[in-house]
């Protein structure tokens, strides 16, 4: 019994140190990020974060596209297999165009960057950790969170937004393309219905959350690469925790999230 009890209050304070390192994380990279800004920053960093944007934005495109497309077929058939007994195919127009905006697209988009760029993150300072390349900054006066997480931070910011909308687009159009094959709805009509069935605050609860799942997936991603100790093996075993985390917590905010919106904007 009481070694049950020791383990729990070790699991416990080890959360709890975690909450603690990730908040401390959190305040000192938004103190550093105006050195990663454009025009008012260091013009190294604000390269750093263009490079940044590349990795986690323009390269993750094509990935996260097909998902969006092969999702969105999937949502569509699925839902056209229930509603046409009742003959509500229109009905698929929404479920497709709603879901995406709301729940679909920054969800996709932020798995598809945690398990390409959060697990990349969690190697490369991971590796710097156990090369004593973090340490080396720091004996250089190069503060560690400002020099290589605001970068990755601030293209997060921005590139997984982009990428959402991107994954809207992709998974909606292949709703429309599923209803011209099926019902013979033209893609003009199709995209009538879907922006009527789509309001403002859809895209901007949407778009609020991959900005929660972008902070998600860098910090945890990075927090894990700062905490690294050991040799190789532990590189590995911060990217699996990296990864795995990361997709935990994207998933429970996205529930918190969804529950915030639904009972503060009139939807129930």
């Amino acid at each position: 019994m009481a070694t049950l009890i020791e383990n729990v209050g070790q699991k416990t304070l080890n959360h709890l140190d975690y909450v603690g390192g990730f908040s401390i994380q959190l305040w000192a990279v938004l103190r550093a990020m105006g050195a990663s800004l454009p025009f008012v920053g260091n013009p190294y960093r604000w390269k750093a974060s263009v490079g940044q944007m590349l990795q986690i934005g323009v390269s993750a495109l094509p990935m996260v596209g097909l998902m969006a497309m092969c999702s969105g077929f999937i949502l569509a058939m699925q839902g056209a297999s229930e509603l046409r007994r009742f003959g509500a195919m229109h009905y698929v127009i929404d479920l497709v165009a709603v879901g995406f905006t709301r729940e679909m697209g920054p969800l996709l988009t932020a798995i598809a960057v945690s398990g390409r760029s959060g697990s990349a993150f969690a190697a490369e300072i991971g590796t710097m950790s156990v090369t004593e390349e973090i340490d080396a900054l720091r004996v250089m006066a190069f503060e560690p969170v400002e020099f290589v997480l605001a970068p990755k931070y601030l293209a997060a910011l921005i590139m997984v937004p982009c990428l959402t909308i991107a994954s809207n687009v992709c998974g909606i159009l292949a709703g429309g393309i599923f209803m011209f094959f099926t019902t013979h709805l033209s893609l003009g009509l199709y995209l009538h219905y879907v922006l009527t069935s789509i309001q403002l605050r859809d895209v901007i609860s949407g778009l609020i959350k991959s900005l929660a799942f972008a902070t998600i997936i860098v910090h945890v991603g990075c927090l894990e690469g700062f905490r690294v100790h050991g040799g190789p093996d532990a590189v590995g075993r911060s990217t699996t925790s990296a990864v795995v985390k990361s997709t935990f917590l994207v998933i429970v905010a996205d529930v918190i999230f969804t529950a915030i919106f639904y009972y503060f904007t009139g939807k129930h």
